[in-house]
């Protein structure tokens, strides 16, 4: 059996060709493929391939813008949502503090009014304690009156009918009873 390197040097030499040179017709032949294949793919498939990579390229681009805008609007929200938090903070302390200082207005104006109220229910209950004790003792004087008259007639033995008479004993004796017991 023969080898295939052998004959491929038995065919070489028989030819007269040198094998690492091709042949002139192989070689224009290679180079009007070539050339049409490089002009098959500069006139479509390039082109083609550039406006893939331009669109892949944009579409990189503008969702990197896009995220950006994104990123930026949400910062601005967030200092927006921070700006109307310390605001409304700063507005619940205001109205906790009016609302304490009404609940202390109100506590003093309760305060006030109980006084108030009070010394008035003293003064009523003082000049109705007055009252009443003026009128206990216009009571007592007209009965003490009444009893040292007829006392007075049993011990004269007349009769002090006269009114005038009588009324004047009495003054008289309530001033001596009077004296007599300090002024009381």
């Amino acid at each position: 059996m023969l080898s295939l390197s052998y004959l491929a040097a038995e065919a070489g030499e028989e030819s007269g060709h040198n094998p690492i040179i091709p042949v002139w017709q192989e070689i224009v032949v290679g180079s009007v493929a070539f050339a049409v294949l490089c002009f098959v793919l500069m006139k479509f498939v390039f082109p083609q391939m550039e406006k893939t990579f331009k669109a892949r390229v944009d579409a990189i681009e503008g969702g990197i813008k896009r995220a950006e805008a994104a990123q930026a609007e949400a910062n601005g929200l967030l200092e927006q949502y921070k700006t109307q938090l310390a605001e409304a903070r700063t507005e619940a302390a205001r109205i906790r503090d009016e609302a304490r200082a009404d609940a202390e207005g109100i506590r003093q104006d309760v305060l006030a009014k109980a006084r108030e109220e009070s010394e008035r229910i003293i003064a009523a209950g003082r000049e109705q304690l007055a009252a009443q004790r003026e009128s206990i003792v216009r009571d007592l004087r007209s009965e003490v009156g009444t009893l040292a008259v007829d006392l007075a007639s049993k011990i004269v033995g007349e009769s002090l009918a006269d009114e005038a008479r009588s009324r004047g004993t009495v003054d008289r004796f309530i001033s001596e009873l009077g004296a007599g017991t300090g002024g009381r």
